[in-house]
């Protein structure tokens, strides 16, 4: 816990940038009839009938210091290893390609290892990869410590609610998102490593 608290109170570097990442999912749901748009006096209406469309996964990446964040949406619709590889590789080559080192938070999830790499891409070209990334995991049941999962609460409070049809409509919806956060100031992270040695002291080891 206290590696990745740290991390967040570091200054921001343009050079090795923090990139907090972690998954999500959502399931595309079309209407079954066709919804009453609003009129005068009376609200938008839609039927409770859908029709299952498949789902769309994303991988939230916001760069805590810089005050940017992108959503990189799945080619196969799932989070698999080789999922999670192309991700890396667009958060390599496309948000930061000029970077020294990405420092990457991200959780246990069975898919973050170094091993995705070589299950997606040839040993060269993984460990190409493998080498523009520091990796820091947060500690087991603290996912909360993960920005970009704070990142995706709001995400799918704000964009994502309704349903969703289509792959081109999820990643409209993630886009707009996107563009309206990134103003390039740093997220305010206050939760420091002080405050967790007093308010979460039950989870020290007693000396």
């Amino acid at each position: 816990m206290e590696d990745v608290l740290e991390l967040y109170a570091l200054k921001p570097d343009q050079a090795r940038p923090l990139v907090c990442l972690d998954e999500f999912s959502k399931q595309l749901l079309d209407h079954a009839n066709a919804p009453l748009p609003m009129r005068p006096g009376c609200v938008a209406r839609e039927d409770y009938e859908y029709v299952r469309k498949g789902t769309v996964s994303g991988f939230m990446m916001a760069s805590a210091h810089l005050g940017l964040r992108d959503v990189y949406v799945s080619p196969s619709g799932r989070r698999t290893a080789k999922d999670y590889a192309l991700a890396m590789r667009h958060l390599a080559d496309e948000i930061h390609p000029e970077a020294e080192k990405i420092v990457v938070v991200q959780d246990n999830l069975n898919t973050h290892k170094i091993e995705s790499f070589y299950t997606a891409f040839k040993a060269p070209e993984a460990r190409r990869l493998v080498e523009r990334f520091e990796f820091h995991f947060t500690p087991k049941q603290g996912s909360w410590l993960n920005i970009a999962e704070i990142e995706i609460a709001a995400l799918s409070r704000s964009c994502l609610k309704e349903r969703i049809a289509t792959v081109e409509e999820f990643k409209a919806e993630t886009a707009a998102y996107t563009s309206r956060k990134n103003r390039g100031t740093p997220i305010d992270w206050q939760f420091t490593t002080a405050d967790a040695r007093i308010k979460l002291k039950s989870l020290y080891p007693s000396i």
